[in-house]
């Protein structure tokens, strides 16, 4: 199924409420892959029903990212999902209001592998997840301060006494 017929499946099989707020397909100016944009609010139940309804089976959550969109101030959270059994994937946008209250539900109960592919979000952008099992960072330390990949993160000059900052290379 292209990410047309998904998206128009999603709504014949929908009490609606559900989708209500998600938008056809996008295509990226950049990239030209189709996308879904989904309310942040339903999350999960758009999930279980991709992942367990017979003609969508997404089986498999390849991926699980954020992007920081600092001058629209707004996170994008990016989730690639692929059907072993039918051959096919799509790719579900959210877009969070910056700020340190931005959350999602987990999918963590769907896609196991979902438990570090928000740890990771977690740690590197600072978006929380509700009802994570083990919402902890993932890469850096329990006492490092921020989250390194939001775009107004300021690097500390060191971390208990040890340098984090280097000289330019090329002067």
């Amino acid at each position: 199924m292209t990410p047309e017929e998904i998206y128009r499946e999603l709504i014949k099989h929908s009490q609606i409420e559900w989708v209500e707020g998600a938008k056809l397909p996008v295509t990226s100016a950049t990239s030209g892959d189709p996308f879904l944009v989904v309310p942040a609010a339903k999350i999960l139940e758009i999930a279980k029903v991709l992942k367990t309804r017979e003609e969508f089976s997404f089986d498999c959550l390849s991926s699980l990212t954020a992007v920081d969109r600092f001058a629209n101030q707004r996170f994008e959270v990016v989730y690639h999902l692929f059907s072993y059994k039918h051959r096919h994937n799509v790719t579900l946008k959210i877009y969070l209001e910056r700020g340190d209250t931005a959350h999602l539900s987990t999918v963590e109960s769907l896609w196991g592998c979902a438990n570090w592919f928000e740890r990771e979000v977690y740690d590197l952008f600072g978006i929380k997840f509700d009802q994570h099992s083990d919402l902890r960072r993932i890469m850096l330390p329990d006492d490092w301060v921020g989250h390194p990949l939001r775009k107004d993160y300021k690097e500390q000059e060191d971390y208990h006494g040890i340098a984090t900052t280097r000289p330019p290379l090329i002067q």
